[in-house]
């Protein structure tokens, strides 16, 4: 039997919980436009008759300018540490002087690297070359994997060798197990998704949704949520003019979580404010970070 931690890191926005959602088959990990979209590290379990894959998604790799980012980055560090095998995702429109600290860290990294130079159907064969023997220069340890995780090309070799350098280990998880993850945290997700969707400037990034009350009858999930903001001034611009806006927002997550589930939803959902609960430790734990 093989089983193995395989960490997906990289710089905000480059694709990494794209690539994880694919991998796994499932939507787990929230895509937007938007970076710093991944706030916490999420496991997503691919189960075989003789494997086990822990894929791990990360927040992106950042200089933290407040507490909640200082968690993330935390989450992001911890995946260099206990992998098995490590992913680097990066793109074709990403430059290699990013962040070198963290390409140091990497480039001290014992364990296999697989190097994934993603949304290539965006660039051109050429341009694809130069980056593949640029990158090939800073890891010479790395395989590198040209791919688009948003297309799904080139994963199947990716996981083909990915399976190869697994590790004799038995399994982690049970085998219907797909995500560390509880079906709350998936909702919070899900609402946040929309938040990251609907709302430009800081209101994405200044909301934390908590589940209330989640209860699942035969035939629908009832779910009460509180989502929270840090000023009196963004609360006011969520709900926005007679509820429209958290109205619009509650629509398009309400969708979601009943393809998420395959199950009717009710959702209810209401706005308090933590004032600077981002940068609050008590406020950071009660929401789940690590700090």
């Amino acid at each position: 039997m093989k089983s193995g931690f395989v960490n997906i890191i990289g710089n905000p926005n480059v694709g990494k919980s794209t690539l994880m959602n694919a991998l796994v088959g499932e939507r787990l990990s929230v895509i937007t436009a938007k970076s710093q979209t991944t706030r916490h590290r999420i496991f997503g379990i691919v189960n075989g008759d003789d494997y086990q894959i822990v894929y791990s998604d990360t927040p992106g790799l950042i200089k933290p300018a407040y507490k909640l980012q200082e968690s993330m980055v935390k989450a992001a560090r911890s995946a260099l540490s206990d992998a098995d095998i490590l992913l680097y995702v990066t793109d074709i429109l990403e430059t290699s002087d990013k962040n070198p600290d963290i390409l140091s860290i990497v480039q001290q990294s014992e364990v296999p690297l697989l190097l994934i130079l993603n949304k290539i159907d965006i660039s051109n064969q050429e341009q694809v070359e130069e980056l593949v023997e640029k990158w090939q220069g800073i890891f010479p340890k790395a395989e590198i994997f040209p791919t688009s995780a948003l297309l799904k090309f080139n994963l199947d070799n990716l996981f083909n060798r990915i399976l190869e350098l697994l590790p004799e280990n038995p399994p982690y998880f049970d085998q219907d197990q797909l995500t560390d993850r509880p079906e709350r945290f998936f909702v919070t997700e899900i609402i946040r998704g929309a938040i990251l969707e609907n709302y430009q400037k800081e209101i994405p990034y200044s909301v934390e949704p908590v589940v209330e009350e989640f209860k699942e009858e035969a035939n629908i999930i009832r779910i009460r949520t509180v989502i929270y903001v840090e000023r009196d001034s963004q609360k006011g611009i969520l709900i926005g003019h007679k509820g429209a806006s958290l109205k619009q927002v509650g629509m398009q997550a309400r969708k979601d979580l009943e393809i998420f589930f395959e199950k009717k939803v009710f959702l209810e959902m209401f706005v308090k404010v933590a004032q600077d609960w981002r940068n609050r430790p008590d406020s950071l734990k009660s929401f789940g970070y690590e700090l």
